[in-house]
């Protein structure tokens, strides 16, 4: 199984909703997990409920630690919050998604956000497939 990592800083919204696209929509062969390097307490609630309108449920998720393991074994490793602010990482392909934090915008903003990664997730997802 290939696997692509989503990193962000807190593992609570942006790489937790990555990694629930690339796992719905993933090509065969491929999984997705997520990590952080300075962990949220929890999944922020703003990231289950949108995901909830999207019919996905990540509400028993938890937040886990980036480590050298998860960057090593992973194909793919997708940095969504911006290389300034997020952690580095290591693996065979490394892309930054540099996308706004939503943990503190309104549902509205972060909606934006969420689309956005749907977005860029079903274009990794194509790309992969074509590949």
């Amino acid at each position: 199984m290939k696997v692509v990592l989503f990193a962000c800083v807190e593992n609570s919204f942006r790489s937790q909703v990555a990694e629930a696209y690339f796992n719905k929509y993933a090509p065969k062969g491929w999984t997705a997990t997520s990590a952080g390097i300075k962990l949220a307490d929890r999944v922020n609630p703003n990231a289950i409920a949108l995901m909830r309108e999207e019919g996905i449920d990540i509400s028993h998720k938890k937040p886990q630690m980036l480590t050298p393991d998860l960057q090593t074994t992973a194909e793919i490793a997708v940095i969504v919050c911006g290389k300034a602010a997020c952690p580095v990482v290591y693996a065979k392909r490394v892309e930054d998604w540099n996308l706004p934090d939503p943990a503190k915008m309104s549902i509205d903003g972060a909606r934006k956000v969420r689309d956005a990664i749907k977005e860029k997730v079903l274009r990794l997802v194509e790309e992969i497939k074509e590949s």
